[in-house]
């Protein structure tokens, strides 16, 4: 057996899903590019669980369904006020109020196909409620109600704010959910796997993808690129602040990315609604700070912004509370853990690798009364 550190450059499942090719990252075989240009989110959720572009009438099915499996029962709702809403972190409630739901299932016997699919709207739908909740929640307000015709970001910035959102908010919502979709064998996507190779329920593989996202070396990139951003406060803070994280050999978090060799491929098109938003905002000197940053990190070490650089100043521009970064990347990947659940029970066999054995060898057993 040949022992590889965090299983880097092992192949440990064959999938349609997702991957990178030549540097790019692919949907279905479709470039991130194109996608982030002209899909919206349903037609991504589409794309990732069926591995087809939907028409119009399978488009607007799935967005109806959407929108009525979003309400929370009342049972959640008053779950999420039960946490301890001083000291809860956002990540935290989502784990256990996605784990609450599934006991409240109405087929939890159901395995087929359809059955699944039906239930992994209402994951899809209701993850985006819980996020939305819980944020209104521990301000001290009441959940509000999805609309039943408009789009998932759109309902969900409705849902998070209680206000109408502009569309160049919605659009910036709807095109970070496209990019953080999936990411072929991330993480938490390989957890999900994992998990429901087992053949354990759909929740407990959703939950089980929220716990390895909750790590800070996998889905908290933006809320610490964001926490940096405030630290340094003015653009010309940048450099000084910079140079003293690289000389006292610190992670600057946002920048490269483990398999990407020319740059993350998503990075480019949240750069670009960084700068609108922040403009927009009144805010330019975030947008201006990344960009220094960028510069002089390419220029040193090389390394290029990934896709949580610019979301975090995106997120920040729209007002949304920097603890909540996180959750709102799992509203988006929940799509693509969904879809790699579902092409996990299409061929299933459990995940049990082995272990390179490094401790003693050949310890013979000594009796209590002789030990030391």
């Amino acid at each position: 057996m040949t022992t590889t550190k965090g299983l880097e450059g092992v192949v440990a499942a064959q999938s349609s899903v997702s991957s990178i090719i030549d540097d790019q990252l692919t949907y279905v075989g479709i470039a991130i590019d194109d996608l982030a240009e002209n899909a919206g989110f349903e037609e991504v959720i589409y794309l990732l669980w069926h591995q087809e572009l939907p028409n119009k009438e399978e488009l607007e099915a799935l967005r109806k369904e959407l929108a009525e499996n979003m309400k929370l029962s009342e049972e959640l709702v008053n779950h999420l006020k039960s946490y301890d809403l001083k000291s809860v972190h956002p990540m935290a409630a989502l784990r256990t109020a996605v784990s609450f739901m599934g006991l409240y299932d109405p087929e939890p016997e159901a395995t087929s196909k359809e059955a699944n699919l039906h239930r992994a709207v209402r994951i899809q739908a209701q993850i985006a409620m819980i996020v939305a909740a819980f944020a209104r929640i521990r301000k001290g307000q009441e959940p509000v109600q999805p609309k039943a015709d408009v789009s998932f970001a759109e309902n969900f910035l409705y849902m998070l704010n209680g206000k109408e959102p502009e569309a160049i908010e919605v659009e910036a919502i709807d095109k970070a959910l496209v990019l953080h979709a999936d990411h072929e064998l991330n993480a938490s996507t390989f957890t999900a796997r994992v998990c429901i190779a087992t053949l354990s329920d759909m929740y407990s593989g959703i939950t089980a993808a929220i716990g390895a996202l909750k790590g800070p070396l996998h889905g908290g990139a933006n809320e610490a690129v964001m926490k940096m951003l405030t630290e340094i406060g003015e653009v010309d803070n940048a450099i000084p602040y910079i140079e003293e994280k690289l000389a006292n050999k610190e992670k600057v978090m946002g920048m490269g990315h483990r398999v990407y060799k020319t740059g993350d491929p998503r990075a480019k098109h949240l750069k670009k609604m960084s700068y609108e938003l922040t403009k927009l905002a009144n805010e330019e000197k975030w947008y201006e700070m990344s960009t220094t940053i960028e510069d002089y990190i390419t220029d040193k070490k090389g390394l290029i912004a990934n896709v949580d650089f610019y979301s975090a100043s995106v997120y920040h521009s729209l007002g949304i509370d920097h603890d909540l970064f996180t959750p709102i990347f799992a509203v988006s990947r929940t799509s693509g853990w969904l879809a790699h659940i579902l092409e996990q029970l299409e061929n299933n066999r459990l995940i049990r690798p082995r272990a390179d054995y490094v401790g003693p060898k050949h310890v013979e057993y000594v009796a209590l009364e002789n030990r030391a």
